[in-house]
């Protein structure tokens, strides 16, 4: 798509159109500035992070600080559906479960009273009455109930984001991938293209997300510690029988289970008759050359669907499974920052998004465009995401719990 400028300058060029390209670019393009979005494969491909059927969005985190993103881009999100005609977001409930001494879960349940989230904490016998027997948690277990769940449908959403980019006048070009962002005097800066071509730009958002720490090595020759894995979804068949049951719309919730590993999925939505349970993590991965599988399940994960779901979900084996990208940080927080040194504000990158990004992308969109265009952000604290942190400690941000990514070991 092009809006049919005849020149190559613009007031900011967003490099990379995934989800929190796409969102920044609709972003800037309604606050009227000549935008430009670059992608460097086709538009909606499935090589990065942004693809696929189904994302959960939830305000009930371990880190409290994620609740004013969360909180802000369920408003964005309706925003954004109501602007373009089609839904993205699908409401449900969100319901965490794990060992009554799990730090992170603890976590969560202290989160949602400093934010004052409404939530209830249920023992082993409530939980099976909540959910009428479609969820089962040992004993010396605890859930967490909050209505603050749901699903994004994120291709659909990346198109959405393009859409009312392109409607608000920003041009889009796929196929054209950055190799290099320079200072170029007056002119602001010079993004080139590995065609050849050239662009000019007052300012820059990077959002490539498993590409960043290549991108910005050559930009700036720093090394950001933002490694890709490979990550595998699973899609279970629901026994004959009882597929309404854990469909959506019928009282059952997206939700993430604590411990190792850490497990998370949705209700029955985009497939009929099967459900997404999932392990949070992956094999580490070069994105240009991906392994694309095997994608191996653990025998933990088939545990897992077995007796949580009481038999009622074959677990032999998933019938589907999809691959995805991770951008993981050692920390598994956010990168949001200038990029510094000679490009002082002029560049801005969103990156390192961790698995978890997805849900936050309309607010994360805001946020870029107000460091580009005003040098901050609104409303927001982004100590947490800067690039320092991890001068002061490789590993980031200390934390009082468990990782959540876990890291699993290739056999080939």
């Amino acid at each position: 798509m092009n809006t049919g400028y005849s020149d190559n300058e613009f007031d900011v060029i967003v490099v990379g159109a995934g989800v929190m390209g796409s969102s920044t670019a609709y972003q800037l393009a309604k606050r009227v500035q000549k935008t430009l979005l670059l992608e460097q494969f086709d538009f909606l491909h499935h090589r990065g992070s942004s693809h696929g059927e189904s994302r959960t969005i939830r305000a009930t985190y371990p880190e409290d600080y994620y609740f004013g993103l969360v909180d802000e881009s369920y408003r964005l999100w309706e925003q954004a559906q109501s602007e373009i005609g089609f839904k993205v977001y699908f409401k449900a409930q969100q319901f965490d479960m794990g060992p009554s001494d799990a730090k992170s879960l603890l976590s969560v349940i202290s989160t949602c009273r400093k934010n004052g989230i409404p939530y209830q904490v249920l023992d082993h016998r409530q939980v099976a009455e909540r959910f009428s027997g479609r969820i089962d948690i040992p004993e010396d277990w605890i859930g967490v109930s909050c209505e603050l769940g749901g699903i994004i449908k994120p291709t659909k959403a990346v198109s959405m984001f393009q859409m009312l980019a392109f409607k608000n006048g920003a041009c889009l070009k796929d196929n054209i991938k950055v190799v290099s962002i320079n200072k170029d005097g007056d002119r602001g800066l010079k993004v080139a293209a590995s065609n050849g071509e050239i662009f000019w730009g007052k300012k820059c958002v990077v959002t490539v997300g498993g590409w960043m720490r290549n991108l910005v090595k050559t930009v700036r020759g720093i090394e950001l510690p933002i490694q890709p894995l490979e990550t595998n979804v699973c899609y279970w068949r629901i026994k004959d029988g009882h597929e309404v049951e854990y469909a959506i719309g019928n009282d059952f919730p997206t939700f993430a289970s604590y411990g190792h590993p850490y497990i998370y999925g949705t209700p029955s939505l985009e497939y009929p008759g099967l459900i997404k349970v999932a392990v949070h993590g992956g094999y580490q991965c070069n994105p240009d050359k991906r392994p694309w599988g095997p994608g191996l399940v653990p025998d933990s994960l088939k545990q897992w669907v077995e007796q949580r779901f009481k038999g009622k979900v074959d677990s032999s084996k998933p019938v589907m499974t999809q691959l995805c990208v991770y951008s993981m940080t050692p920390d598994e927080d956010f990168v949001i920052d200038f990029l510094g040194g000679e490009f002082g504000k002029d560049v801005v990158i969103g990156g390192g998004f961790s698995g978890h990004g997805f849900k936050m992308s309309p607010a994360i969109g805001r946020i870029l465009a107000d460091l580009a265009l005003i040098g901050e952000a609104k409303g927001v604290e982004l100590k947490q995401f800067r690039i320092a942190r991890f001068e002061e400690n490789p590993r980031g941000n200390i934390k009082e719990y468990e990782d959540q990514v876990e890291l699993l070991k290739s056999t080939l």
